[in-house]
């Protein structure tokens, strides 16, 4: 876990999204500019060759400003295939390294992880190379048997620092098992999506789970007399100790301006009644909803 020479130590609290980065509509300036308005706050920067155009426009915006820390989402079923994913992400990005590797295994890698077995921990291998400094690992419900049984068998951090995934009081994308198990061990978790995507004034007329979900909660962010949603998913985040940085994304510099105003550093955590009883939701969720989807549907 998070120890003196984890990479993760020096992690920003706040860490920047790009997502928005890679989306064709919005002017290549303009994107350009926010992702430079990230960069000179300090934050660190999340990306990956998914995202569109996001690494060119990283290019670009580090070009004008700094290098930052930066997360890269690597995958997927073997240790050739990973290696492949971070040499074209930092040939695209002009970077010799990576300072955290977000590992999206899948097939048998994702099994030998589960199980402790070697295969799996030579990825290590590539830290040893100097590719990346350290690993996160990605978890979604319909992935979180082998991450639980690797924190149950005591070896999930003899590869990854942290766990991350979708965590915002409308997504808790682990598994109650695994969730429960996280919350024992305070295993460290990055938890992206901060706001689920939106305002919960918006996501109220969504006609999908999410729209749902808001509904529910809304008398409960009422209640808690928050200026903004993201006060509100912050300090609900604040709620777990183990929550060491939130991923946010945004192409709105005012937004952006929100999301480094409030900070886990900077939040007081829900009051208790409606933290339980958010707790209380994402629980019935999970049991009912995420545990039963089909990849990718949610």
């Amino acid at each position: 876990m998070l120890d003196s020479t984890s990479a993760l130590t020096s992690l920003s609290s706040f860490v920047y999204g790009t997502t928005r980065l890679g989306d064709d509509k919005i002017p290549w300036g303009d994107r350009v500019a926010i992702a430079k308005q990230a960069i000179d706050s300090g934050v660190w920067i999340h990306t990956s060759d998914q995202y569109g155009d996001a690494l060119k426009v990283l290019n670009d915006a580090i070009r004008e400003s700094r290098v930052p820390r930066q997360i890269f989402k690597i995958g997927w079923e073997s240790i050739v295939q990973i290696r492949h994913s971070m040499s074209s992400q930092l040939e695209t990005i002009g970077l010799g390294e990576m300072t955290v590797g977000q590992l999206c295994l899948g097939g048998a890698l994702a099994d030998a992880f589960g199980n402790g077995e070697d295969r799996a921990f030579e990825l290590n291998d590539l830290i040893s190379e100097g590719r990346a400094l350290s690993y996160v690992l990605e978890v979604f419900p319909w992935t979180s048997a082998n991450p639980l049984s690797a924190l149950q068998k005591g070896h999930a951090s003899k590869l990854v620092d942290a766990y991350i995934f979708y965590l915002n009081p409308l997504q808790r994308f682990v598994t109650n098992e695994l969730w429960d198990l996280i919350v024992e061990k305070k295993f460290p978790v990055v938890a992206m999506r901060t706001v689920c995507g939106g305002d919960i004034c918006s996501l109220v007329n969504r006609e999908s789970y999410i729209g749902e979900r808001a509904r529910e909660l809304m008398p409960l962010f009422e209640q808690s007399h928050c200026e903004s949603w993201t006060e509100f998913c912050v300090r609900f985040l604040k709620g777990f100790p183990f929550v060491v940085a939130t991923v946010g994304s945004t192409s709105n510099p005012n937004n952006l301006e929100v999301f480094l105003n409030y900070r886990l550093e900077d939040v007081s955590p829900l009051p208790k009644r409606i933290q339980d009883e958010i707790l209380v939701l994402q629980r019935k969720w999970s049991d009912d909803v995420d545990r039963h989807a089909e990849p990718w549907t949610m």
